[in-house]
């Protein structure tokens, strides 16, 4: 599949590869009560001196009337058997129209996948699947050599910090598909694909994990940093601060406020903290990798940043379309504000993460990549450019995510990673 970033609403490009999917009471006892005798009433009551059989026996009576009537305090209250009710006569429905389905708020059959109404998205899970890997795939060994005899003090900085930020990212993005929007979608073939991306964000922790754990870094230490250090700290709450709103209980997505909130933390999710945070957040261990260190990290990261892209394309598509179907317009200064907010906390995380340029890469690189990518998502979005006239800064950036990874047959088993076509953009 070819994705026009440009337009991530037209069609794509169909496949060549040939590729074609195939898919081809018990029952229930209930125990009679046991009823519990005080011991200590019994044995009062047997102390005291009995006369006569005349008295002995009007005690018996007392101490049996008096264990029965604890008897039915404690018993517990047990409803009749409800008889089952006999089954409806069985009625045929009305098929399943695609009409019928809405991104949300739509009237079909959640469980029905066809026919659908937007082959776009199971497309998008079809090309996921194709992209199958994990971190164990990758040989780690030199990035250790690298990382304890290659790196300068500020490389090493760069690199856990990277990881730092990712490790919470990937973990609340996760929480944010899985919790907030794959249970509003009323779309199966919106969900199918979105269940892959759960998965997929869960895949990318345990990659950092892998890092984490092949390098020797402390774990505790690492995972601690965005709870210690305010410039990655700022980027997390500011991200859970927007996402809030999706994930609500008591939301209601026919109520006009609260759509209009929803499609906002959408387009945050997926127009800046995937689509702009998660893209550039990889450049810092990119430009390591293309001098040729943190080799094996780096092609972890390529692996991550494919999936990411999908991840921002589906999601830019999904809030264009709700707002189609929902005659939704944002406001202006609200979204204004939303890209100003995330500009100011990703200036202040490249100040901390890069005190001094390292070589081939600075935070001027950095935040005018940023500003360049955030123009490319807010076309996308069908929105005005926010930062006009800003640069490519790393023009080697795209090439990351159109990776075709490729080994020898005879030493190693084959990893290609997309069997598809590379990615087109701007």
């Amino acid at each position: 599949m070819t994705l026009n970033w440009d337009n991530p609403l037209a069609a794509p490009v169909p496949r060549t590869n040939g590729y074609q999917p195939t898919f081809s009471l018990d029952e229930v006892f209930v125990e009679e009560p046991t009823v519990e005798v005080d011991e200590s009433e019994l044995s009062a009551k047997t102390q005291v001196a009995i006369k006569s059989p005349a008295e002995s026996a009007t005690f018996a009576t007392t101490v049996t009337e008096a264990a029965s009537h604890r008897a039915v305090e404690a018993a517990p209250t047990v409803s009749p058997t409800r008889q089952p009710s006999a089954p409806e006569p069985f009625k045929p429905q009305q098929p399943i129209s695609s009409a019928d389905k809405r991104v949300i708020n739509g009237s079909g059959d959640i469980n029905q996948l066809a026919p659908f109404k937007y082959p776009w998205a199971w497309e998008f899970f079809l090309n996921a699947n194709k992209n199958h890997w994990t971190p164990l795939d990758i040989n780690m060994a030199q990035d250790v050599h690298d990382y304890h005899h290659n790196l300068s003090p500020a490389e090493r900085h760069v690199y856990e910090n990277v990881l730092a930020y990712l490790t919470t990212s990937d973990i609340l993005a996760m929480r944010n598909i899985g919790l907030a929007v794959m249970e509003k979608m009323t779309a199966p073939e919106l969900q199918i694909y979105q269940a892959r991306q759960v998965y997929e964000e869960a895949l990318h922790t345990w990659t950092y994990q892998h890092c984490i754990e092949t390098i020797g870094l402390d774990q505790v230490e690492i995972y601690n940093r965005y709870r210690v250090v305010p410039e990655i700290n700022a980027k997390i709450q500011l991200a859970n601060r927007r996402l809030n709103d999706a994930l609500r209980h008591d939301i209601d997505l026919k109520n006009r406020d609260d759509l209009h909130s929803f499609v906002m933390s959408y387009t945050f999710f997926a127009g800046i903290f995937e689509g702009c945070w998660f893209y550039n957040g990889f450049s810092p261990i990119f430009a390591l990798q293309r001098r040729g260190m943190m080799k094996g990290t780096g092609e972890q990261f390529q692996y991550i940043m494919r999936d990411e892209v999908l991840h921002a394309s589906f999601g830019i598509r999904v809030v264009r379309q709700i707002m189609q179907e929902e005659n939704v317009t944002l406001d202006p200064q609200a979204v204004r504000d939303m890209w100003d907010e995330a500009e100011a906390a990703e200036i202040n995380y490249s100040k901390y993460i890069l005190p001094t340029p390292i070589l081939g890469y600075s935070q001027q690189d950095h935040h005018e990549q940023f500003r360049f990518i955030a123009n490319r998502r807010a076309r996308q979005l069908g929105m005005a450019e926010p930062f006009p006239g800003a640069q490519n800064a790393l023009p080697w950036l795209d090439e990351q995510s159109n990776m075709r990874k490729e080994k020898n047959f005879f030493e190693t088993r084959v990893t290609e990673y997309q069997t598809g076509g590379a990615l087109k953009w701007d």
